[in-house]
Order: structure tokens, then C-alpha cells, then sequence
């Protein structure tokens, strides 16, 4: 017996001793990839409606060299508006190819989702992220840029065709009495397809957007109360009123009727219920108060102000909440800026007089507060 466990004990060290000089194995390497280097098959793009349907660019890429199958190889091409450094950008995710392709209407939508105007051509940036498929080793190609020019496209909600909006409801000053004070509760026209204005609004509330003052027959609503307040998708004669905010205060309204949207934001200026002109550049100069009516702006909506009247060449001005008052002013906050005098930013209680016209001749200024901009023309 003994001897038997002797011999077991002595086959057992011989089987250790075997694996003990068995070397292990070296642990497979793998090399890094490459950064793509991304090229375009046009640098400026400017289709036509009728090629929506049509390949507009194709984006190519070279290959990462991953340790992997090349049909794992991820990618994500990143389109935005030049400037912004991909802070915004449109995001095409493509798997084991070196290629896309979009259509004219792929890249009109991605263009205007940046609130880019109709057939303006801006410059746009591209480039590529690669990776393995589990996302691991980012490299980030070149850039390129591509300029695009927008097509015009139908908007997702029909224009009024009265070319007006009237602001009507328990959130608003007028209640729900039709016809609505104006030009307090009518918005402006921003551009072809956006319509916005400043409100004083009742939190808790309700309204909505009339396209004739005074008649209920048409309204522009939402389709259900989960909308929330600050915002969402509105459409044509839909069943429910807008949610207003919570709380009682200023806001701005826009309503984007090319994209279906709208939004509610706090109003961060100060409305004026007046609006004098005053300075070098006007008949009274600088002289406080000013003649009235001839330098006293007429509110024309919500939000936008406008005179016509004489200007001298080469002079400033500024624009007073209250005449014969220093105390505020409306201003520029440079006014050595290449083309202000034509138009602009502008704000409450900035350092810096308008910039005038270098002509003298007769001009209308409009002051749009829903925008914070100014034009002269």
C-alpha cells in the first residue's frame, strides 16, 4: 500500500513539473487605428426643389486600419453650421462603409433646422468620428467645409392668410374678449414664416393665436393640453388652447410655422409703452423733451415701433422710453460696428448712441423688441 501511494504521489509531481515549463502563451496586440481623412464630391451645393429626391454630396472617408473586421468599423458624420464647432451638429451614423451619400433633401432639412433663410447660401462644417463598433478609439477626421444654399419647401403649418396673428385668452390682458386690443395683442412678422411678439401674460392660463381679429371661425392651437408651456408642436384649427406659463410676467411668443413649432420665453428687456427719438441727428438735435408727433415713434404691434421722419447725415440719436427723461435710453452697445447704421442689435440702457445714415434724406426707423433689432432704411 505504501509503495502505491509512493507512486501516485510521484506520477502527480511529474504532471506538475511538466506544466510548470509549459511557457504560457504571449497575449494577442493589437496595433492603433489611423484618423480618417474625409473628402466631399462637391464643396458648394445649391439644388433645386424639383432634385429633392437626388443625391446632393457623397462624403468619403479613408480607412481607420482597426484590429476588427472592416465591416464593424463605426462612424458618425457631423454636419453644423460653420462657427460652432460641432456644438449643434446633425448627427449620420454609418457601419462598415467608407461612404454616404444624402439627398438634396436630406441637406435641406439638416440647413434649415439652423433657422437658415431660403436660397442664401452659408457655410456648413463636416467631419467624421471613427471608431471600433463598441465604440472604442475615437479619432476625429479633418474638416471640410461645404457652403449650401436652402430650397424653399412648403411650411409644416399653413400662413394665416390674413398675413396677421391676434393673441387671445385668460393668460392675456384681454381676457377672452374677440375682437382683442391691439396693437398690444397682435405679433409681428419676423420673417415669410415666423410670426412673434412680446406679452404681458397671466400664469396659470390659457390662448390662442387668431388669424382674423375678432372671429372665431379659425384659430391656431395645439392638439392636446401635454404640450407644455414653454413650447412644442401647433397646428391649423386643432382641439386644445395653448398652456400659458405659471407664473405672471413678460414673455415672448414665436410661432415658426415652416417647422410646426413654437416657443414661449421669457422676455428679458424692457417694453416701452412710448418711444421718442432724440439726437444730432433729428430736426430738435439733442433739445429734451422732443416735438411731438413728428419724433415720437407709432407702436405698430406687440413688439415693433416705427418712424418715419428727416435725418441729417453723419449723425447719432437715441431712443427714449419717456420724453423730456434722461433717466433711460435705448442703445447700441458699439457703434463702431462695419454697416450698424443700416441696422442691428440694440438694447436697454447700452453705452452707445445710434450710429445715423452718412446721406441726409428721409428714413424709417423700426425697433423691433420681440428680436432685439433695429433697421433703417
Amino acid at each position: 500500500m505504501k509503495k502505491l501511494i509512493k507512486i501516485v504521489f510521484g506520477i502527480a509531481a511529474l504532471s506538475f513539473a511538466v506544466v510548470s515549463c509549459d511557457k504560457a502563451k504571449d497575449l494577442a496586440a493589437f496595433s492603433n487605428g489611423n484618423a480618417v481623412v474625409l473628402s466631399g464630391s462637391a464643396a458648394t451645393v445649391a439644388p433645386a426643389p424639383a432634385d429633392s429626391s437626388k443625391t446632393a454630396i457623397t462624403f468619403s472617408w479613408t480607412s481607420p486600419k482597426y484590429a476588427q473586421d472592416s465591416s464593424s468599423y463605426k462612424f458618425i458624420i457631423q454636419i453644423d453650421s460653420t462657427g460652432r464647432n460641432f456644438s449643434k451638429a446633425s448627427e449620420i451614423t454609418v457601419t462598415g462603409k467608407l461612404n454616404t451619400s444624402l439627398t438634396s433633401k436630406d441637406l435641406n432639412t439638416i440647413a434649415l433646422s439652423y433657422g437658415f433663410a431660403f436660397n442664401v447660401a452659408y457655410d456648413m462644417d463636416v467631419r467624421v468620428i471613427s471608431s471600433y463598433g463598441n465604440n472604442n478609439e475615437r479619432y476625429f477626421s479633418n474638416t471640410i467645409k461645404v457652403k449650401y444654399t436652402p430650397y424653399k419647401v412648403p411650411p409644416k403649418v399653413a400662413l394665416p392668410a390674413s398675413g396677421k396673428l391676434f393673441l387671445v385668452g385668460s393668460a392675456t390682458q384681454g381676457g377672452w374678449n374677440n375682437p382683442v386690443p391691439v396693437p398690444t395683442q397682435e405679433f409681428a412678422q419676423i420673417d415669410e414664416t415666423t410670426w412673434a411678439g412680446v406679452f404681458n401674460l397671466v400664469g396659470g392660463n390659457q390662448y390662442l393665436a387668431l388669424p382674423v381679429n375678432g372671429d372665431w371661425s379659425h384659430k391656431f392651437a395645439v392638439a392636446d393640453g401635454s404640450v407644455p408651456a414653454a413650447g412644442g408642436d401647433f397646428g391649423y384649427d386643432l382641439s386644445t388652447n395653448f398652456n400659458g406659463p405659471a407664473t405672471s410676467g413678460w414673455y415672448v411668443i414665436t410661432l415658426y410655422f415652416q417647422s410646426g413649432k413654437y416657443t414661449v420665453t421669457p422676455f428679458t428687456g424692457v417694453l416701452p409703452t412710448n418711444l421718442y427719438l432724440v439726437g444730432s441727428a433729428t430736426a430738435g438735435g439733442w433739445n429734451n423733451p422732443v416735438p411731438v408727433p413728428s419724433q415720437q415713434f407709432t407702436q405698430v404691434n406687440s413688439s415693433v415701433f416705427k418712424i418715419t421722419l428727416p435725418l441729417t447725415g453723419g449723425q447719432e440719436y437715441l431712443m427714449l422710453p419717456v420724453n423730456g427723461d434722461w433717466s433711460h435710453k435705448y442703445a447700441v452697445q458699439d457703434n463702431t460696428l462695419p454697416g450698424l447704421s443700416a441696422g442691428g442689435d440694440f438694447g436697454y440702457d447700452l453705452p452707445k448712441n445710434f450710429p445715423g445714415p452718412a446721406a441726409n434724406g428721409t428714413y424709417t426707423i423700426t425697433a423691433n423688441f420681440a428680436t432685439g433689432k433695429f433697421s433703417v432704411q
